[in-house]
Formats: C-alpha cells, sequence, structure tokens
C-alpha cells in the first residue's frame, strides 16, 4: 500500500467525524430555533458548543497524530516474541532488511515461520531483503563479528535455504506474496516492519545488531520515510540484487558438438570467485560443455561457454571446501553429489570429461 494511503485514511477519517459533529449540531441550532423556552436554550448552547468540537477535531486532529507519528519509542534490544506477535496482526505489509535474521534460527524459526504464513493469509506483502552470503560485505561483517565467533555467510545461507523450503511448501496464492531478495552493499540499517510501524537500528562494529537499542517508528515519520527510501534503492537496484529464485539455482544449456542439447536447472555456488554446479540431476556419458549467464546478478548479459572440470585437492580451491559450501547453502548431500567446476571455454578447447583446475 503505498504511504500516502495511510495519511489520506486519516484525513478522510478527520472531516467524516468532523462533519458528522456538525450535521448533528445543525440538527440541533433547527431544533432550538422552532422550540421555544429553557429547551430552545440549551439546545442553542449545545449546538454552538458541537460546532466548536467539529471545528476542533478538524483542525487539531492532525496535528496530534503529526506529534504521535514523531515519537520514537527505544527498545533495548530486539523483542523477537513482540515482533512475532506483530506479524501475526500484519495485514498490508511486512518488510525485513539485514544481513541475516535471528528469527529464522532454530529457536525461533516455527514460530517466525507460522507468522509469515498468518501476514500472508491476512493479506501482507511480505519483503525480505538479506545480504549476499557470496559478497565481500559478508565476509568484512564476520570480520567485525570475529569476537562473537559469528560465521555470517553462513547464517545467511541457512537463512536462505529455511526460506526457500518454505516458500516451496506455501500455497500458491500465498506464494506470490512472499518476496526475497540478497544485496550486495555494505549494510547499514536493519529493518524490521509490520505494517505503519518499524525497528530501526544499526550496524555496531563488532555487536550484533540485535543487542543493540532498537527505536520503534512510524512508517510516516521522517526516521520512517529515510529507511523506506533505503529499502527502496536497495530492492530496486538490479545490479545490486538478486532475487531468491536466481540464487538457489542457475540455467544452463548443456551442449554437445556445439549444439544445445537440453535446458536444465541446477544447484550452484561460487568460491573464490569460481562458479561449481551440482550435475547429479543428468549424466555425464559424453563431453560435454554448458552455456549459462554467471554470475547470476547480471539479467540480460550474454552466456558464457564453460567446460565441467571435476575438482581435485590440487585446485586453487580445495574440494572439500566447495563441499562445504555446497552443504551450506542446500544441507548435507549425503555424497550424492557430482560436483563440477564451470571452468570457461576456450575456442577448440576440451570438454567433460575434465579432472583438475587451471
Amino acid at each position: 500500500m503505498p504511504r500516502w494511503a495511510g495519511r489520506g485514511g486519516r484525513q478522510r477519517r478527520a472531516f467524516v467525524v468532523g462533519g458528522a459533529l456538525l450535521g448533528i449540531a445543525a440538527v440541533m441550532l433547527l431544533a432550538a430555533w422552532r422550540s421555544a423556552g429553557f429547551l430552545s436554550d440549551l439546545l442553542l448552547n449545545l449546538g454552538a458548543s458541537v460546532v466548536l468540537a467539529a471545528i476542533s477535531y478538524v483542525i487539531f486532529d492532525p496535528l496530534f497524530e503529526e506529534a504521535r507519528k514523531a515519537r520514537v519509542q527505544e527498545h533495548l534490544s530486539f523483542d523477537q516474541q513482540a515482533f512475532v506477535a506483530r506479524l501475526h496482526r500484519a495485514g498490508r505489509r511486512v518488510r525485513i532488511l539485514d544481513t541475516w535474521t535471528i528469527l529464522l534460527e532454530q529457536r525461533h524459526r516455527e514460530e517466525t515461520l507460522g507468522a509469515v504464513r498468518a501476514a500472508l493469509a491476512n493479506g501482507s506483502q511480505v519483503q525480505l531483503l538479506l545480504l549476499d552470503p557470496d559478497c565481500t560485505a559478508a565476509q568484512q561483517r564476520s570480520e567485525e563479528l570475529e569476537r562473537q565467533r559469528v560465521n555470517v555467510p553462513r547464517q545467511i545461507r541457512t537463512n536462505l535455504r529455511h526460506l526457500a523450503a518454505f516458500s516451496d511448501a506455501l500455497e500458491p496464492r500465498l506464494r506470490h506474496r512472499l518476496q526475497v531478495r540478497l544485496y550486495d552493499a555494505s549494510p547499514s540499517i536493519q529493518l524490521y516492519q509490520w505494517d505503519g510501524r518499524a525497528l530501526i537500528s544499526f550496524f555496531p562494529i563488532g555487536k550484533l545488531s540485535f543487542n543493540v537499542p532498537q527505536l520503534e517508528v512510524d512508517m510516516d515519520s521522517p526516521w520512517g520515510g529515510f529507511v523506506h527510501a533505503r529499502f527502496e534503492e536497495l530492492w530496486e537496484h538490479e545490479q545490486a540484487t538478486l532475487d531468491l529464485e536466481r540464487y538457489w539455482s542457475v540455467t544452463v544449456t548443456l551442449r554437445h558438438d556445439d549444439s544445445d542439447v537440453v535446458e536444465v536447472q541446477v544447484p550452484y555456488v561460487t568460491v573464490d570467485g569460481q562458479h561449481y554446479v551440482d550435475c547429479h540431476a543428468f549424466r555425464l556419458a559424453r563431453p560435454l560443455t554448458v552455456r549459462a549467464v554467471l554470475p547470476p546478478r547480471a539479467p540480460g548479459a550474454a552466456p558464457g561457454v564453460f567446460a565441467l572440470a571435476e575438482p581435485a585437492d590440487g585446485d586453487r580451491t580445495p574440494a572439500a571446501t566447495v563441499v562445504r559450501h555446497f552443504d551450506q547453502k542446500y544441507g548435507p548431500g549425503n555424497g550424492e553429489r557430482a560436483i563440477r567446476r564451470l571452468a570457461p571455454q576456450q575456442p577448440g578447447g576440451p570438454r567433460t570429461p575434465l579432472r583438475g583446475g587451471q
């Protein structure tokens, strides 16, 4: 819902109430004119008082509303239970801007996802904007939290794994209201919004943002306008954001002898600037290359052609590290993955199967 809609609704309410009071006053004054004696005086005084009340309401109610919106309430830390309770009641919009969210950790996950489902059923649009676990800013945030022993990329990947499973389990009528995107930028503001209210905070060095004071603000206030603009800036930035679908899998076209064979969606990870895919869904029985757009953050970019190289311990990135990234992103693979590195294909270069790295 546009931000002006709530303000327009309150203005309409003021005019409706003021108009109703003026109508009552008009009836009283008309009755006073037609009557006589004590009743006439009583109705005249009451009617005049109601007229003054109506005018005062129309004039002062917007002022009181603006004063209420400007009031900022401070909380000592992020209260997960209170926010989840507000999620249950949200009926218009829920927005979360964070690196990763503590709400999806084990002790809060089921309750949080139940509240998100309730908000979606209430008609809310739910938008989550989390830090891209593969970006430089995620690693930098991990370094800032080194004393806290927090692995930020791993926390984000775990969040995204649960969000992907939750989205898949939703009914289609609810799924389209849930949107999850990743951003590649330095985290600056934490936002937890429910309808017209929000909790905001900043990212202190060496501390988790959940454990620092939170400001509860009205989204129509200057504070609310500031964080709204920041969220919109990131959300709409095509080069800085990636939606959950493109993060979760990449579309590759299998090729044989320079001819396209089939297009498939495959799991993938990016480690040290190199891309790896899980080929478990199809057989590598003959020499193949693949065509894909990587990184997936660049929609509309020309696809590249890659050979499929099997990771080896002598690679720049050890095979065990690649497997660990797949496990963090998709959960344990139980040895069933067929991981291949996408090696840029040179004209006339070798095709799959390959071993070793460049």
